[in-house]
């Protein structure tokens, strides 16, 4: 479960988030829905202790995200390419993925083969640093990434942005069976209503 209390965040004087309180059940999907520069990142910024609040803090698992380290092994997200590194391949970055989370590689190719439709032959096998990969691939490696060692707790930040219309429908049946499977908390921002509405409870 994911609590919120008294959440506000200011650069310079101006605020650009303000929740007051907020609870995610266990086990769903959840989606923020606004406009750009409406505090969606921001919001998940601040449940990844990226970014400090300015009042208030957020619990994960009843583990203060800004006191403490204890949320990180059962939580997993992709924000941006960002978190990508940009110097290896699509394989070896799920590969160290994979073991920071206690998988082998032959877990990890075993895991990858449920995604060959949303990689679309378009990833894998192709010699191409993560850096050289158009915007979509890299969002569909940084979300397949975030998927590696079943998580607990999933953060995607805008998922369908970039992506072609058949894989945004890849994607939404791939992660409606993810919460039903696994029992996931899945957390997803869009700019889009339709989007959300699809995949979140």
């Amino acid at each position: 479960m994911i609590t919120v209390n008294n959440l506000t965040k200011k650069y310079n004087n101006v605020q650009v988030l303000n929740m007051e309180e907020l609870t995610i059940p266990e086990g769903q999907t959840f989606g923020l829905v606004g406009n750009n520069g409406a505090g969606k990142t921001t919001f998940f910024n601040l449940l990844l202790d990226l970014i400090s609040p300015t009042t208030g803090f957020i619990t994960n698992k009843n583990i203060q995200v800004n006191k403490s380290e204890d949320w990180k092994p059962f939580t997993s997200a992709f924000i941006d390419e960002s978190f990508l590194i940009g110097y290896l391949t699509p394989e070896e970055y799920f590969y160290f993925i994979g073991e920071l989370r206690g998988l082998n590689k032959a877990d990890i190719n075993s895991f990858l083969q449920q995604f060959k439709e949303i990689f679309n032959d378009e990833i894998l096998g192709k010699k191409k640093y993560l850096r050289d990969l158009s915007k979509g691939n890299q969002k569909k490696a940084g979300i397949v990434s975030a998927l590696i060692g079943n998580p607990e707790v999933i953060v995607l930040d805008e998922p369908f942005a970039n992506l072609d219309p058949t894989t945004q429908i890849r994607l939404k049946k791939l992660l409606n069976n993810l919460t039903k499977e696994s029992k996931s908390t899945v957390l997803i921002s869009s700019h889009d209503l339709g989007h959300v509405t699809e995949v979140c409870d």
